[in-house]
């Protein structure tokens, strides 16, 4: 792959960088890593790439330290790639170029905490249905790594974009943005209906890019009784290529909802959110139906 730095850029940062993964197939390869693709030929069928190209580019981001490459067959040889520290440490990249797609080029330019239902963003929320989440873990908001799939028959995970005890710690002009109000709501209501959703057979989660201290403070000051997950590194946020929004310099989760089987299966996905105490009625009605709720 030919070099396009220049000597005149050997000291930015931004170019050097590009020299990396400034290239179309790239940063689309630390996509589909991201989403749990680590194997040749089911990234040669993601991207359409011929084997070439792919071959080139799996060697540059080995080379880089962005990949590992990784045996699981002896005979033939067969490699997976996943990424690295390094590679994940571009995901905030991916979320921003993501975020930026959705709100310009697909959208208006406004900054939002939700969407249309017609959205290219809501059809992407929508096509998770029937898709498997990668096994990763998350830290809860007491400090210990969980899987955010539960052990449960089904897991409800709402995606939420912060909440606080103060009202003073929201970032400067949190409810001016469309969407943003009634995270509390949100959670006290999946509370005061835990014992319907355990009846049914799921869990319930709340994930959020807050940090784990933030959570905690308002889970117990709301006495919450399930766990809220810290998706600060923006891993499953990667992984499902989830809508995001920024502001306060964070990327933050807009408001939706997916119901997960114990097989990791997405069975349900709630997209956009406008009415949350209806959001609620529709995930539980979907753990009851076993799929989806028709809400």
């Amino acid at each position: 792959m030919p070099q396009r730095t220049s000597l005149a850029d050997a000291d930015c940062a931004i170019a050097q960088a590009l020299d990396v993964v400034g290239d179309w197939w790239t940063l689309l390869i630390v996509r589909d890593a991201a989403r749990g693709v680590h194997r040749f030929d089911a990234l040669q069928e993601e991207l359409g790439v011929s084997r070439k190209v792919l071959t080139e580019r799996l060697r540059l981001l080995v080379d880089a330290g962005v990949l590992s490459r990784e045996p699981y067959q002896d005979r033939p040889p067969r490699y997976e790639y996943r990424l690295t520290r390094r590679g994940r440490a571009l995901l905030p990249v991916l979320i921003a170029l993501q975020d930026w797609g959705d709100t310009w080029v697909l959208g208006d330019g406004e900054t939002m905490a939700t969407a249309a239902e017609s959205s290219k963003e809501a059809a992407r929320v929508h096509a998770l249905v029937g898709t498997r989440l990668p096994e990763l873990r998350l830290i809860d908001h007491e400090g210990a790594s969980r899987d955010p799939v539960a052990g449960t028959p089904y897991t409800v995970l709402y995606f939420f974009p912060g909440a606080y005890t103060r009202r003073d710690a929201y970032p400067p002009g949190w409810s001016e943005i469309p969407g943003t109000s009634g995270c509390t709501l949100e959670s006290c209501t999946y509370r005061d209906r835990s014992a319907e959703f355990t009846a049914a057979g799921a869990s319930v989660c709340g994930i959020s890019t807050q940090r784990p201290d933030e959570q905690r403070a308002f889970a117990e000051a709301e006495r919450l009784r399930f766990p809220l997950l810290s998706d600060a590194e923006l891993e499953l946020t990667a992984a499902l290529r989830l809508p995001t929004f920024r502001t306060g310099g964070t990327s933050r989760l807009k408001r939706l909802t997916l119901v997960v089987d114990r097989d990791r299966t997405v069975r349900e996905a709630l997209y956009p959110i406008t009415d949350i105490e209806e959001s609620v009625r529709a995930a539980l009605a979907a753990v009851r139906n076993g799929g989806p709720s028709g809400a």
